[in-house]
């Protein structure tokens, strides 16, 4: 008999959610194993099924995600163009080169797809990050690569390369974000409908998949439909992210958190996302492609009892001589009581205000951030968020006292940004703004700079 690591394999959707207590460090399913008759051996199977000449199992299967074989040759992984019109969804995986599980899903996702194609609409393209940091087995060389995509470094970049011997004098990373540039935009040029685009990540430890977007309509959309903790403010409160980046450019985009790097359960993750992300951006219909019903289903399993949204409400930024110290034993999204200790620092200890979650806690050496707040958002303010953004009720808030805007997006690009004269306007609580989706909120000196990205209603 030969045994064969399989991707995602149909078992029957559970109706409700799973309400079991959840560990601090919840159990990854292991890929599951299926037994063959000896006669396939000589063929090159994964799931059950031959692979073509693109599709080598082997680059995979192997459940050792440091190895050199499963770096991608090139910068796209593959693509798949359904024969009718429809949504572009645009897939990145290891923009950290410490982060190859995106690379292994997205191959098994277009083997998937690629039996199904004749129920493709739009298309489907998979695309390299940090192609040198995966060969060399390093997050990155000269620079984080999801730190760089903001107008400026775009501009910056793309500048530098067009002069003659540019190129030449560009240092790793920025290659890398020129060549995904390069294929990004080329995907955005020929879609045939709404672009979308999901990146993916993973972690050095052990913890709950979850989702991360920048707070629109059309991406709460998009990402709701995927039934894993979806935290949201997270992306704004980090800078030069690549899809918080896109979704100023009019993509519909979100980034996910699979699991940790050498786990073979983050692979199984990050597939299912980009199933569901697939069905979720109308590439083919609800309930075509079976496999998407287990991967809805696994999705719940590893959700278990965390709420579906979380929405960050602060952020613990430190120094150095902060002498900041996380108390141990948390998990990256874990609920806390009011009164609970949190972490310490040269001033003493740090406490939860409230009932609330510590979201990304800091247990490694370098960081900028101790961790995050949050809170559950309910379907109720998630609703009255929507209705409120429906309505435009934004395009009042300049009217208001202590409130300049500076900024306005329009045909679905840029952003909007609101100046907040807190001398004048410092009562006005930041969960207005919050709920309109305002949230990148940064502090200079007696003003608060309010940014979202642009709403996409079209």
């Amino acid at each position: 008999m030969t045994k064969i690591l399989s991707p995602i394999v149909a078992d029957p959707p559970k109706a409700g959610r799973e309400t079991s207590p959840v560990p601090p460090y919840p159990p990854f399913s292991a890929p599951t194993l299926i037994e063959l008759p000896d006669t396939a051996s000589s063929q090159q199977v994964v799931g059950g099924m031959d692979t073509n000449a693109r599709m080598q199992a082997a680059d995979w299967t192997n459940p050792n995600l440091t190895k050199s074989a499963d770096v991608p040759a090139g910068r796209v992984i593959g693509s798949i163009i359904g024969e009718q019109a429809g949504p572009t969804l645009i897939v990145t995986c290891g923009i950290h080169g410490n982060e190859r599980a995106g690379v292994l899903a997205a191959k098994r996702v277009l083997a998937t797809l690629e039996r199904r194609k004749s129920r493709l609409k739009g298309e489907i393209i998979a695309i390299s990050g940090n192609l040198a940091g995966m060969r060399l087995g390093v997050r990155y060389q000269v620079r984080d690569l999801n730190r760089v995509w903001t107008d400026a470094r775009v501009a910056d970049v793309t500048a530098r390369a067009a002069k003659p011997g540019g190129r030449a004098a560009l240092d790793a990373e920025d290659v890398e974000q020129l060549e995904m540039l390069t294929e990004i935009r080329a995907a955005v040029a020929r879609a045939r409908g709404p672009v979308h685009l999901i990146d993916c990540h993973s972690t050095s430890a052990q913890g709950f998949p979850f989702i991360l977007f920048g707070d629109t309509i059309r991406q709460r959309k998009f990402a709701t439909a995927i039934p894993l903790p979806i935290v949201m403010g997270l992306e704004e409160h980090l800078d030069g992210v690549l899809s918080a980046y896109w979704s100023t450019q009019g993509i519909i985009a979100m980034g996910v958190e699979g699991g940790q790097h050498d786990d073979p359960g983050t692979v199984d993750n990050l597939e299912a996302v980009m199933l569901l992300g697939a069905e979720s951006a109308g590439l083919f219909g609800a309930g075509v492609i079976i496999e998407t019903a287990s991967a809805y289903s696994m999705c719940e399993r590893k959700r278990g009892d965390l709420p579906h949204v979380l929405e960050i409400l602060s952020r613990r930024a430190i120094t150095p001589d902060d002498e900041f110290v996380m108390e141990p034993g948390f998990a990256n999204l874990a609920h806390v009581r009011a009164g609970r200790r949190l972490a310490r620092d040269k001033n003493g200890e740090i406490r939860a205000p409230k009932d609330g979650f510590v979201i990304l806690p800091l247990y490694q050496g370098q960081g900028a951030e101790g961790f995050f707040w949050g809170r559950e958002l309910s379907p109720a303010r998630m609703r009255l968020s929507e209705a409120l953004r429906t309505m435009k009720v934004d395009r009042f808030l300049h009217l208001l006292p202590g409130i300049e805007r500076t900024m306005q997006s329009k045909d679905g690009k840029g952003r909007t940004r609101l100046m907040v004269d807190t001398k004048v306007a410092g009562f006005y609580p930041r969960d207005v703004f919050h709920m309109l989706g305002f949230r990148r909120i940064r502090n200079q000196e007696a003003e608060l700079i309010v940014e979202r990205p642009p709403e996409q209603t079209s």
